[in-house]
């Protein structure tokens, strides 16, 4: 009982958060028929910032760490990207109403990594004084990668089955090196690599750091606009895609919680570390995903999984995920 009433109160005052208020105006001025558009180039540069922040600060203190604590959480990353794909292969993509390559493609979207919903996780728990690993941001590809390959190597199964033919060879290689490039992921291992093999310390305090929660409302703010534009995406395909973008979050969020328990039980991980571990796994990509997947499975329609994605699952993740996962690590930890 008292976890839901830490919950019903933490998501309250979630309403009234930087990030959560800026993502329900955007929605709202969107609605409203603004006629506002805030240029991509400011979009693309505030996710740069928060990456680069986000892998400085991970790097610098990664140098600190202990390389084996991280083993265990990073191989549970790894097995959260690829199971996410598994259950939408095996849940969403056999719907009726629903083609077996969008639920798929859809699947690898959530099975990917949310940044914007990363920085806003980091932001509450820096706000309620909970520790954590500053590497942990750091298992973001580790998710990332995985689910996007395995997302388009099951696709590619499908549709070379469909025509009648063999399984082709999907080439994995290319599918890594285009999420490396791509722009997020890009972002936080050049920060990563800066912040551990360089001394970055007053470049990050006196530049990176002060921007971070500025630049993380804008971004929200334009993510609100853009998840009420994809509603009309949305509304065209089979309402299942609206189910499952409501229902997963959580799932995924609830069973990452339970294999970053075990990795606190077997290595120490912290409660945070478990709660950002919780809240990666919720997160559905929106930068690096997309274009990924529109190379790797063209077919799929893109309004199905990006709709799925910007226009439920980021809000579901932020909104309810966010205050439900540390209120489940205030009730299993203490504190």
């Amino acid at each position: 009982m008292d976890m839901l009433v830490d919950f019903a109160s933490r998501f309250v005052l979630q309403f009234q958060a930087p990030a959560l208020a800026f993502l329900i105006g955007g929605m709202v001025i969107a609605a409203l028929g603004t006629k506002l558009e805030i240029p991509d180039a400011i979009y693309k540069f505030a996710v740069f910032m928060l990456l680069m922040r986000i892998g400085l600060n991970g790097g610098m203190e990664i140098r600190e760490a202990e390389l084996g604590d991280m083993l265990l959480p990073a191989l549970f990353a790894i097995v959260l990207g690829c199971g996410i794909v598994l259950i939408g292969r095996f849940t969403l993509a056999l719907l009726p109403g629903v083609r077996t390559e969008d639920g798929i493609a859809t699947a690898g979207l959530f099975g990917a990594v949310s940044a914007s919903t990363l920085a806003a996780a980091m932001v509450v728990l820096e706000e309620e004084a909970v520790a954590y690993e500053a590497w942990v941001p750091a298992l973001y590809p580790f998710m990332d990668i995985p689910a996007l390959v395995l997302a388009i190597v099951l696709a590619n199964i499908h549709l070379a089955k469909k025509k009648g033919g063999k399984a082709t060879q999907v080439r994995v290689w290319p599918i890594i090196k285009e999420s490396l490039q791509g722009s997020a992921l890009t972002a936080l291992l050049l920060g990563l690599a800066l912040g551990l093999l360089t001394r970055p310390d007053r470049v990050f305090e006196g530049f990176y750091d002060p921007l971070f929660r500025g630049l993380l409302s804008i971004l929200m703010l334009i993510m609100g606009m853009e998840a009420y534009t994809r509603l009309n995406e949305l509304r065209r395909v089979a309402h299942w895609y609206a189910v499952y973008a409501a229902i997963a979050p959580l799932a995924h969020g609830l069973l990452a919680f339970g294999l970053g328990y075990l990795a606190h039980l077997a290595t120490g991980f912290s409660p945070g570390g478990v709660i950002l571990l919780a809240v990666l796994a919720a997160s559905s990509s929106d930068i690096s995903g997309p274009p990924t997947l529109r190379g790797g499975i063209p077919s799929a329609n893109p309004s199905s999984y990006i709709g799925a994605s910007t226009s439920v699952g980021t809000p579901v993740a932020i909104a309810i995920g966010i205050p439900l996962f540390v209120a489940l690590g205030q009730a299993v930890f203490g504190g």
